[in-house]
């Protein structure tokens, strides 16, 4: 019978999980947003990261907070955080936002770059009719 063994294993998870958003409040309460963004979109919260791009544009001068974030991060967050946009950028709320980091990543990536990364053809074609 293996019941009791899952059982144990979903509820670290469910521990592990429960830390990591403590954790991930903790950085957005010191403000150390790129931990915060990259703790985020490790956990694939979408929300959350609109949550954090939020907060850093709150800040003064969040322009240039934001980008040198999103300019920090590996290339599978950038990818990720691009397919987040995509969703936020039909939003009317949330487009601002949206818009403002793809500015960031099409202002720091290199056309080049940008075709590289995955799922790239579908995001532009999202992106085209909201922008």
């Amino acid at each position: 019978d293996v019941t009791e063994i899952e059982e144990k294993e979903a509820q670290a998870k469910q521990e592990e999980q429960i830390m990591k958003e403590q954790e991930l409040s903790n950085l957005l309460h010191e403000k150390r947003y790129l931990k915060a963004l990259g703790l985020a979109i490790s956990l694939d919260r979408p929300h959350t990261v609109l949550t954090v791009v939020k907060a850093i544009l709150k800040e003064p001068e969040g322009r240039r907070h934001l980008e040198e974030n999103v300019v920090r991060l590996r290339k599978d967050q950038k990818e990720a955080v691009l397919a987040f946009l995509v969703t936020w950028n039909t939003n009317s709320r949330n487009c601002h936002e949206a818009q403002a980091v793809m500015e960031t990543l099409l202002k720091h990536e290199a056309p080049e770059s940008l075709l590289h990364f995955s799922g790239i053809k579908s995001a532009v074609e999202s992106l085209l009719p909201y922008t």
